[in-house]
């Protein structure tokens, strides 16, 4: 069975709150990244319509999330009856730079190549 990406990036399409520059270059760095990853239209919208797909998405492990602010996108899990575990990283699009996110994202400590001995 493949595991699903552990990286979700949300468009934040019904609401202006979040700099369009940074969404769109954000989108463009995991896109060119080669990077598995989910993309959702608005976390919002989802947990509006208690959408089951938060279900599976908050039972990924070492999840990553860019959206918005942490405390909101914890609550929108919870309130679409889908809770966050704690160790879930929420990046904020609103206050972040797309360079910061998107590092955050991409790096993996996994991922590094190895030293050799």
């Amino acid at each position: 069975m493949q595991q699903r990406p552990n990286i979700l990036y949300c468009h934040c399409a019904y609401a202006n709150v979040v700099p369009r520059e940074v969404k769109e270059e954000v989108l463009q760095q995991l896109s060119a990244s080669g990077k598995a990853f989910d993309a959702v239209a608005d976390l919002c919208e989802m947990s509006a319509k208690r959408d089951p797909a938060l279900k599976h998405l908050a039972q990924q492990g070492e999840l990553k999330i860019a959206a918005c602010f942490p405390r909101a996108v914890h609550g929108l899990f919870g309130a679409a009856g889908a809770p966050l575990p704690q160790d879930v990283t929420v990046l904020n699009m609103r206050t972040q730079t797309a360079d910061e996110i998107s590092k955050s994202l991409i790096d993996s400590p996994s991922e590094e190549p190895l030293e050799p001995k």
